[in-house]
């Protein structure tokens, strides 16, 4: 099939029956979604297989944990044709040649229907070499049933705020806390303090430099800190994997957790944990921190890539399938059948055409408070070594947390650590 024939798509029209392979082509394509999702993935590449009969999309899924192992060990002619990646892997992944850029065709399509700053993370050195579909963001997640108890009216707006209300929160005999940290899991870690950080006017990193030395970090890291030592957040409750099992998730669906900080995607693990009480949890932006000028989230996404050392016409395929499978009218009601697949997890999509697709499905109090953050998230960067950078910090704040170090130390140490990641990957 033509190039040309994703323009086509693009402005809604249906492919056309039969291909231009002479012969069968096998893809695969690695996620690491649940088997539930793979079996939606798979419903898409057997509708697309109904116009490409000489395409066949195999699904395979492996645990989060190991999908990046996964691809690097078998990124030859016989690893996935496709995978699915965060953002934050992709400097590398490129930088090793394991990843093809896109075809000019489906980077213009791309560059067209995503928001900018999507794109930007789907993209190194101004080359596309994924297109994107999955979007986080983060919010502040609350269980209103424990705000009524405490005699709380509203979400927190400001740092103040947060620190008094999670003082309320905090019933030490009970075994409940105000808020509720994470440990033990890279993202789950950084992200809600780089979110916090975000909201009072910091950054991670500016023009490719580290910027946890900056006032606001420092800001940051002393909120953290007096969190931990007013006895609002217990790091024994706070240890979670990066499918959230484990007390973390445990406490705050069981009310021993007034507030915590967390991505929209786990709105499926919270209802699947909380049954009719899922009713009692609402979501409000990032509060305000006193450097800052409006709440924030950092925002990180997923694409799928495709491998570079596969076969030519695999790689033409499995263009063509990503392509079909992200493009407008694919799924229902004018939305991507990828969309379709997102929005049956919980999760936000990231191409605009499908936000306002789904946009009723959207503005559930759950969904709504993350909704409204989009259009100021600030990108977690994606730099060379950006996933050791995350790392580093995870085990500096989890010192924090665990009272090894105090803030001025954790911030020192946090800024240090990353100079010499960032400038090492840079060579």
């Amino acid at each position: 099939m033509a190039w040309t024939s994703k323009l086509a798509l693009a402005a809604g029209l249906a492919f056309l029956p039969g291909s231009a392979w002479a012969d069968a082509v096998n893809i695969s394509y690695l996620t690491h979604w649940s088997p539930e999702t793979v079996a939606l993935l798979e419903n898409a590449a057997k509708e697309y297989s109904k116009t490409h009969p000489d395409v066949t999309v195999t699904v395979r899924a492996v645990p989060f944990g190991d999908l990046l192992t996964t691809l690097r060990s078998q990124s030859g002619s016989d690893g996935a044709t496709i995978g699915g990646i965060y953002d934050l892997w992709l400097p590398e992944l490129a930088r090793d040649k394991l990843v093809a850029p896109a075809p000019e065709a489906v980077a213009a399509e791309v560059k067209g229907a995503w928001p900018a700053g999507v794109v930007s993370a789907a993209s190194v050195g101004g080359a596309l070499y994924g297109i994107p579909n999955e979007i986080d963001v983060y919010a502040l997640n609350y269980n209103k049933e424990l705000f009524k108890q405490a005699g709380i009216d509203a979400a927190p707006k400001t740092w103040e705020e947060f620190r008094e209300t999670a003082k309320k929160l905090t019933k030490k005999d009970a075994g409940q806390q105000g808020f509720g940290m994470i440990n033990s899991w890279a993202a789950g870690v950084v992200h809600p303090f780089a979110s916090l950080l975000v909201s009072n006017g910091g950054e991670l990193v500016a023009n490719g430099k580290p910027a946890l030395d900056s006032k606001q970090a420092g800001e940051t890291f002393e909120f953290y800190d007096g969190l931990i030592k007013d006895g609002s957040s217990d790091p024994s409750m706070a240890t979670a994997d990066a499918n959230t099992t484990g007390p973390f998730l445990d406490n705050f669906v069981s009310g021993k957790t007034g507030m915590i900080i967390m991505a929209n995607w786990w709105e499926s693990a919270l209802k699947t944990g909380m049954g009719d009480k899922f009713a009692n949890i609402a979501t409000a932006p990032i509060p305000v921190g006193p450097s800052g000028d409006k709440p924030h989230s950092i925002s990180y996404s997923w694409m799928t890539v495709v491998n570079a050392k596969a076969g030519e016409a695999e790689q033409k395929a499995a263009w063509d399938f990503l392509a079909w499978l992200n493009g407008a009218k694919s799924g229902q009601n004018g939305a991507s059948a990828m969309s379709d697949i997102l929005m049956s997890m919980g999760i936000l999509p990231s191409r605009s055409s499908d936000i306002e697709a789904h946009k009723e499905k959207l503005g559930t109090e759950f969904l709504a408070g993350y909704v409204s953050v989009l259009s100021d998230a600030k990108p977690f960067p994606v730099v060379p070594g950006g996933q050791e950078f995350s790392e580093s910090l995870q085990q500096t704040l989890e010192a924090l947390q665990y009272g090894q170090v105090s803030a001025k130390e954790a911030q020192a140490k946090a800024q240090a650590d990353a100079i010499s990641i960032l400038e090492r990957a840079a060579k």
